[in-house]
C-alpha cells in the first residue's frame, strides 16, 4: 500500500505539471526538459539536415571568387519539403505544448527560417520581429536580427540593412558566436553593395571569432582570392597557405596550392621553362585526373600574359576537352575563347559559337550566364543575318548556272567535303604524347600512322567514302545477314548484339554527313517565288547587318558596304530612307562626302523624317525631344479636330524640324497625311498614305494607315489585298480614329517585350502553391520526358518563386525561338504528369532570356502570356 501511494503522488505530481498554465518549478523544468530534448531538438536537427544537404549539393567554383554565403538551392528546399514540414509541426508542438519552457523564443526563430528558406519572407519578418520585441533571450534575438539582416540583403532592402547593422551595433554583449556570424553577415552585406575592402574587413574580423577551423580555412581561401584579384600578391599567398589548414577538400588545397604557387614564383618568374615544367608535373599527376581542363586553362592564361595568342587559343582548344569536375570551367575556357576571337581578330561568328558553347556549361543564373546572353544579343543578330546573306547569295548564283553547271558544283562540293573529313582523319592520326606541349608542339617524331586498318583513322575514313560513292548511304552488313534478309520467315526474330568499334561507329558518322548529290540540288531554287522569297530575306539582312555593325559593333566600313549593296541591288526597297540616313551617319564619322545622301533623301523623299533629320542636323533629340514632341503633337491634334488644318499643318512642321527623330515622328507624319486629306486632292492624300505603308516602321500606324486608304481603292485593288487586311474596320471606324484619336492612342500601346528568333529561349511552367505541391511528380517526369524525346539537348530543370502567387519551374536552354517553340509544341501534345492540372499545362510558354529578365522585374505573368499567343502561337 505504501508503495502504491508513492507512486499515486509521483503521478499526481507529473500530472500537474504537464499543464502549461501554472508557472511553478516542477511545471517549469518539465516543460523546459521536454520541448528542449523533444519538439525543439528534433525540428532542430531536421532543419541542420536540410542545410547540410543544401551545402553538400553545392559545387563550388574555385576559379572565381567564392560567395560569403552559399547560396540556397530552391530544388534542394522543395525536395525536402516533407522534412522542413516536419521541423515546422515540432517547432509549433515546442510552442503551443509547452509555452512557459524557455525553448518558445528558439522554436519561433526555427519557424522564421523555415519561412525565410521556403520563400514566404514576408511572414519570416514578422517572425524575427516579433522575437525581437517580445523575446528576453539575448542570444535568440542577436541570432534572430542576424538573419534579419541576411533576409533584407537576399531582398536588397539596403536601407533596413542599415538600420538593423546600426541597431546591432549598439547592442552589448554579443556572444562570439553571434559576432562570427555577424561578420559574416557584414561580409555578405558589402559583398552585395560591390565594396570589396568592406568585404575584406569583415572576414578578417570573422576569423578572430571562428570556432571552426574548416570554415575559417574557406574564409581565408576567400580573402587569398580577395587579395590576388587587388594585386597584393604578398597577402594573397599568406592566406592561401592558411587555407591549407584544417583538411580543406581536395579541390580546394588544390587552387590554393597553384593559386599560391602563382602569386609567388609563377607570375614573377623569367624562367619561362621552369614554370612549363611546374604546369606540366601538376597535368601529369594522377591526384589530378579530373583537374586536368584547369591545369591547361591556367597554363593558356600565363601563355596569354606572354603575348602568345596563338599557343594560348591551342591550350584553350585543349582544356577544352579534357576531362574536369566543374562543368563551370568549360564555361570560362570557351568564354575566353570568345575574348580573344573578339579582341584579336574580330570574328564576331566564332565569338557568337563560343559563347554559345560557355552558356551550355554555365548556369542561367549565374551573373557570367547573364552578362554573356547581353554581350550575346548583338552577335547572335550578326551570325544570322550574315550567314543567311552568305547561303541566299550562294542560292542565287546557282539558280543562274545551266542544269549541267549546277551538277558540276555540286559534285566538286561533295568532293571538297570529302578531302576536308580526310584531313580531320589524318590530324586524328597524328602521334599523342603525354606531355601538354608536346601534344601542341608536335615534338614528337613517330611514325605518322598504324598498318593495322582499324587503327588508322586515314584508311578507314577513305573506306567509308569509297563504299559511300558506290553504294550510297546503306547501313553496313556482313554477307550472310544481307542473304538471309530474302528467306525470312513471318515469325519475329531478336537480332543478335553487334560488337562495334568506337573508331568506326566515329567515322561512319561523319561520313553520314556527306551530303548527296540530289540533296544538293534540290537547295536550288528553280521557281520565281522561290528566288522572290530570298531576294526579300537578302534585302532584310543587308539592312539589318548594316544598321547593327554601326550601332552595337562599331564596324562603319563594314557598315557602308552592306548599306551600299542594298540600296544598289535592291532601288525600290522600303528600307532606302533609313538606309540613305545611316549612310550619311556613317560617311560624315569618316569624313567622307555625307552631303550625297542628303541630296538622295531630299529628291527621292521629301516628307520622311530622315530628311527632316538630315535638314536639321542640329535638332534636339533624346527624352526631352520626345516630351516636347509630345505637347507639340496634341497640340497639333486639337487644331486639327477644331478644323484650323493649316495651324495645324505649320505645328507639324516646326516639330518635325526642331525634332526630326522621336518615337513621335511617325505619329506626326500620319497626322500631317491626314490634314492633307482635308486640304489637298484625293489623289495627292491617296499618294502619301502608300508612300507612308511602304516606309514607316511602326505596325499599328501602318495598319491604321491601311484602314484610312481603303476607302480609296477600287473593288479590283481591294481584292488584291490579303484577306486579313480586307477584315480590318470600316472607314468610320477609321474616321473615328482620326476624330478622337482614342484609337490611334490604343494602337500604340507598346509591350515591353520583343521577339527575337535567335535569342537564347526557356519553358516555363507557372504554378501556384497548392498546384506546386499536388504535382510532386512533376520533376521526375520531367526528366523521362527529356531522356526519351530530347536525350542528345541537354536540357537542365529548375524552380523558383516568381512571386507570392507563382512559383515557376524552368527546362533551359534552347539556342533559338524555334527549337523553344518545337519543345512547347511536344510538351502539350504528349507530356502527362499525375496531379499538374490541364490549366497549368496549357498556360505554359517559352520565353527568351532577355523578356525573362523584363518579366522577373514585372512578376506580370498575364501580361506576357498576351504577348506569347500573339507571337508565339
Amino acid at each position: 500500500m505504501r508503495i502504491f501511494s508513492r507512486l499515486s503522488v509521483i503521478i499526481l505530481i507529473f500530472c500537474g505539471a504537464c499543464s502549461s498554465e501554472r508557472n511553478t518549478f516542477v511545471n517549469r523544468t518539465f516543460h523546459n526538459v521536454t520541448a528542449h530534448f523533444n519538439a525543439y531538438y528534433l525540428a532542430d536537427v531536421k532543419l541542420k539536415e536540410v542545410e547540410a544537404e543544401v551545402f553538400q549539393n553545392y559545387k563550388e567554383d574555385y576559379t572565381q571568387i567564392l560567395p560569403v554565403f552559399i547560396p540556397l538551392d530552391s530544388a534542394t528546399i522543395q525536395s525536402n519539403a516533407e522534412k522542413l514540414q516536419s521541423s515546422r509541426e515540432l517547432a509549433s508542438k515546442a510552442i503551443e505544448w509547452h509555452k512557459i519552457s524557455n525553448w518558445v523564443d528558439d522554436s519561433y526563430y526555427i519557424l522564421g527560417k523555415l519561412d525565410y528558406y521556403q520563400s514566404n519572407f514576408d511572414d519570416a519578418q514578422n517572425t524575427f520581429k516579433y522575437i525581437n520585441v517580445n523575446s528576453k533571450n539575448d542570444d535568440v534575438r542577436h541570432q534572430t536580427l542576424i538573419t534579419l539582416l541576411h533576409l533584407y540583403v537576399d531582398q536588397g532592402e539596403f536601407e533596413n540593412a542599415n538600420f538593423t547593422i546600426d541597431y546591432l551595433s549598439k547592442e552589448s554583449g554579443i556572444s562570439e558566436e553571434n559576432r562570427y556570424e555577424l561578420y559574416r553577415t557584414l561580409a555578405y552585406y558589402y559583398e552585395k553593395r560591390g565594396d570589396k575592402s568592406g568585404v575584406i574587413g569583415a572576414l578578417d574580423k570573422a576569423i578572430e571569432y571562428s570556432q571552426s577551423i574548416k570554415e575559417e580555412s574557406r574564409i581565408n581561401f576567400i580573402l587569398a582570392q580577395r587579395y590576388q584579384r587587388e594585386g597584393f600578391d604578398a597577402l594573397a599567398h599568406e592566406y592561401y597557405e592558411k587555407s591549407l589548414i584544417g583538411n580543406p577538400p581536395y579541390e580546394r588545397s588544390f587552387y590554393a596550392q597553384l593559386y599560391a604557387q602563382q602569386v609567388a614564383e609563377l607570375n614573377a618568374s623569367k624562367d619561362l621553362r621552369k614554370v612549363r615544367k611546374y604546369y606540366n608535373d601538376l597535368y601529369e599527376d594522377p591526384k589530378n585526373s579530373d583537374l586536368k581542363d584547369v591545369v591547361i586553362y591556367e597554363m593558356a592564361l600565363f601563355e596569354e600574359k606572354q603575348g602568345d595568342t596563338e599557343l594560348t587559343l591551342d591550350l584553350l582548344h585543349q582544356a577544352a576537352k579534357e576531362p574536369g569536375s566543374n562543368p563551370r570551367v568549360k564555361g570560362y575556357i570557351y568564354q575566353k575563347l570568345a575574348e580573344i576571337n573578339l579582341a584579336e581578330f574580330k570574328d564576331y561568328r566564332a565569338t557568337k559559337y563560343y559563347l554559345d558553347s560557355a552558356l551550355t556549361h554555365i548556369n542561367e543564373s549565374d551573373p557570367v550566364a547573364i552578362e554573356i546572353t547581353s554581350q550575346k544579343e548583338s552577335l547572335d543578330q550578326y551570325v544570322f543575318h550574315f550567314e543567311r546573306i552568305q547561303g541566299n547569295d550562294s542560292l542565287l548564283t546557282l539558280a543562274k548556272l545551266t542544269p549541267d553547271e549546277q551538277k558540276l558544283v555540286a559534285e566538286n562540293h561533295i568532293k571538297s567535303e570529302e578531302k576536308r573529313l580526310m584531313n580531320e582523319a589524318e590530324a586524328l592520326q597524328k602521334p599523342q604524347s603525354t606531355s601538354i606541349f608536346d601534344n601542341l608542339l608536335a615534338f614528337s617524331d613517330r611514325g605518322s600512322g598504324s598498318s593495322f586498318y582499324f587503327d588508322n583513322s586515314v584508311a578507314m575514313q577513305q573506306g567509308a567514302i569509297d563504299f559511300r560513292r558506290t553504294w550510297g548511304n546503306r547501313p553496313l552488313q556482313d554477307n550472310w545477314r544481307r542473304s538471309a534478309m530474302s528467306f525470312q520467315s513471318t515469325a519475329p526474330t531478336i537480332a543478335e548484339p553487334i560488337e562495334s568499334d568506337s573508331t568506326a561507329t566515329e567515322t561512319e558518322s561523319l561520313v553520314s554527313q556527306l551530303p548527296t548529290l540530289d540533296n544538293l540540288l534540290a537547295e536550288i531554287p528553280n521557281s520565281p517565288e522561290q528566288i522572290e522569297t530570298l531576294n526579300l530575306e537578302l534585302e532584310e539582312s543587308y539592312f539589318e547587318l548594316g544598321k547593327l555593325l554601326y550601332f552595337d559593333l562599331k564596324e562603319t566600313e563594314q557598315s557602308i558596304d552592306n548599306l551600299e549593296t542594298l540600296v544598289s541591288e535592291y532601288p525600290i526597297s522600303t528600307r532606302k530612307p533609313e538606309a540613305y540616313y545611316l549612310l550619311y551617319l556613317a560617311r560624315k564619322d569618316l569624313g567622307g562626302n555625307s552631303q550625297q545622301y542628303v541630296s538622295r533623301l531630299n529628291s527621292e523623299f521629301p516628307e520622311s523624317q530622315y530628311t527632316f533629320s538630315v535638314n536639321n542636323p542640329d535638332a534636339a533629340s533624346g527624352n526631352l525631344a520626345y516630351v516636347e514632341s509630345s505637347k507639340r503633337y496634341e497640340q497639333a491634334y486639337n487644331t486639327y479636330y477644331d478644323g484650323q488644318y493649316q495651324s495645324s499643318k505649320t505645328i507639324i512642321k516646326s516639330a518635325l524640324e526642331e525634332y526630326p527623330l522621336t518615337r513621335n515622328t511617325e505619329r506626326l507624319l500620319l497626322l500631317d497625311i491626314m490634314v492633307t486629306g482635308k486640304t489637298e486632292s484625293r489623289a495627292r492624300y491617296r499618294d502619301r498614305l502608300e508612300s507612308y505603308i511602304q516606309n514607316s516602321q511602326d505596325s499599328n500606324l501602318v495598319e491604321l494607315a491601311r484602314n484610312m486608304l481603303k476607302p480609296m481603292l477600287s473593288q479590283a485593288e481591294l481584292a488584291e489585298l490579303n484577306p486579313k487586311e480586307i477584315e480590318a474596320s470600316d472607314s468610320t471606324q477609321v474616321e473615328n480614329m482620326e476624330l478622337t484619336g482614342k484609337g490611334e492612342d490604343e494602337t500604340l500601346a507598346e509591350s515591353p517585350y520583343t521577339y527575337s528568333e535567335t535569342s537564347t529561349h526557356i519553358f516555363v511552367i507557372a504554378m501556384e502553391p497548392g498546384q506546386e505541391e499536388a504535382a510532386k511528380s512533376l520533376l521526375p517526369d520531367l526528366e523521362s520526358f527529356h531522356t526519351a524525346n530530347f536525350s542528345k539537348e541537354r536540357l537542365r530543370t529548375g524552380n523558383m518563386t516568381m512571386n507570392r502567387e507563382n512559383s515557376i519551374f524552368i527546362i533551359s536552354p534552347f539556342s533559338n525561338a524555334e527549337k523553344a517553340k518545337e519543345y512547347y509544341s511536344k510538351f502539350q501534345k504528349e507530356f502527362k504528369s499525375e496531379g499538374l492540372p490541364d490549366e497549368v499545362k496549357s498556360n505554359s510558354f517559352v520565353i527568351s532570356i532577355e523578356n525573362f529578365q523584363v518579366l522577373h522585374k514585372s512578376k506580370n505573368l498575364e501580361e506576357y502570356r498576351t504577348f506569347f499567343k500573339s507571337t508565339y502561337k
